[in-house]
C-alpha cells in the first residue's frame, strides 16, 4: 500500500482572521446537516454568516457558486505544500497522499457532505457545479504529483483519478476509525487499477516520448 503518513491541511490558517467568504462558506456547511442541501436559503446563510444578505450576494450569487468555493478552498490547502517527487516513489504514490490531504481538510465537514452526497444528485444545477469543479481540483492533484493532464491520455487520467476519489469518499463518509484505514485501503486499489495511465503520462514527462492516444 501507498504511505500512510500524511500532512493534514487543518489548522493551516487558524490563526488567521477569516475572510467574509470564508464565513459564507463555513456558514452554509454548518447548516446543511440540520437544513439540508435544497430547501437551504441564502437569507438562513446569510444570518448564520452575519452579514447583511447584499453582502452575500455580492461575494456569492449562488448556493451553487458557495459550495464551488469550497473546491477551491481545498485545493489551496492540498497544493499549499504538495509532497516532493522521490527518485523511487510512484506517481500513485504521490497522488495517493494529496488525495488523502484532501479527506484530512474535509474531515471537520463529513456531516454536510454526507447529506450533500444524498441531495446533490436531485440539484442538477449543483451537480453539475460539483462535477466540473472535481474535474478541475483532480487535474490540479494530477499536475502537483507530476503527472501530465494534456492531451487525450491526460483527460482520461484526470477523469479515471476523479472516479478513484468518488469512490473513495463513499468508503470515507463511513469510515470512524482514527486512521481512515478503510478509505487508504479503498482509495489505494483504485489507484492502482489505473496506474498504467498514471504511469505512462509520467514517463513521457521524463524522457519527452511521444505517447500515441
Amino acid at each position: 500500500m501507498a504511505k500512510t503518513a500524511r500532512a493534514s491541511g487543518r489548522g493551516r490558517n487558524s490563526g488567521a482572521s477569516r475572510s467574509e467568504a470564508d464565513r459564507i462558506i463555513d456558514a452554509t456547511l454548518a447548516l446543511i446537516p440540520t437544513e439540508g442541501w435544497r430547501l437551504l436559503s441564502l437569507r438562513a446563510i446569510a444570518a448564520a454568516a452575519e452579514l447583511p444578505i447584499l453582502q452575500v450576494y455580492r461575494i456569492f450569487k449562488s448556493k451553487q457558486a458557495v459550495l464551488c468555493a469550497l473546491y477551491v478552498r481545498l485545493d489551496r490547502i492540498v497544493l499549499a505544500d504538495p509532497p516532493a517527487a522521490e527518485s523511487d516513489e510512484r506517481p500513485r504514490d504521490r497522488l495517493f497522499e494529496l488525495m488523502m490531504r484532501r479527506f484530512d481538510a474535509l474531515q471537520p465537514y463529513k456531516p454536510a457532505l454526507d447529506v450533500l452526497s444524498r441531495e446533490l444528485p436531485r440539484d442538477p444545477v449543483a451537480a453539475l457545479c460539483s462535477g466540473v469543479s472535481l474535474l478541475r481540483s483532480m487535474r490540479w492533484m494530477l499536475e502537483a504529483a507530476e503527472i501530465p493532464t494534456v492531451g487525450v491520455r491526460g483527460a482520461i487520467a484526470v477523469r479515471l483519478a476523479a472516479a478513484a476519489y468518488l469512490s473513495a469518499i463513499r468508503i470515507w463518509l463511513r469510515d470512524d476509525s482514527p486512521d481512515l484505514a478503510r478509505t487508504m485501503a479503498t482509495l489505494d486499489a483504485r489507484l492502482r487499477r489505473i496506474e498504467g495511465w498514471l504511469g505512462s503520462a509520467s514517463r513521457r514527462r521524463r524522457d519527452g516520448a511521444p505517447i500515441p492516444a
